[in-house]
């Protein structure tokens, strides 16, 4: 996972999200112990206490559980990765939406060009910009 993070939020949000985006991306299996904080804050090059801190708030959203001799694992629930994917998806839609349309892009135009991107074979014609 590459850590590339910023100074505009908190870092313990980034690499939290960051995190669960490698779990519902499945980069982080379903049951399958991730790495140690001491060895996951050294390769994002921060505290302990703050790759902790990020661990702690994915366990509270039922991401991941610790197992006191043996580290921290993903959940099994499926079901809440896929639900939790589901949302992280709307939310980035959302955003894009919101941007494009306060570029002044229509609806129809931003279909054009989503398609068109994806290769679905839209009809991309309806945006004279390409």
């Amino acid at each position: 996972m590459q850590w590339k993070l910023d100074n505009n939020t908190p870092l313990y949000l980034q690499i939290a999200d960051k995190v669960k985006l490698g779990i519902v991306s499945g980069e982080y299996m379903p049951g399958k112990r991730i790495d140690s904080v001491r060895d996951m804050a050294e390769q994002t090059g921060v505290n302990p206490n703050t790759m902790q801190r990020a661990l702690s708030k994915l366990e509270e959203e039922g991401l991941l559980s610790t197992n006191r001799t043996s580290g921290k694992y993903v959940t099994e629930d499926t079901t809440l990765i896929k639900r939790i994917r589901d949302e992280l998806a709307k939310k980035y839609v959302e955003n894009f939406l919101a941007s494009m349309k306060q570029m002044g892009f229509s609806g129809d135009i931003i279909l054009a060009l989503v398609q068109y991107e994806v290769g679905k074979g839209g009809d991309a014609s309806a945006y004279n910009g390409m």
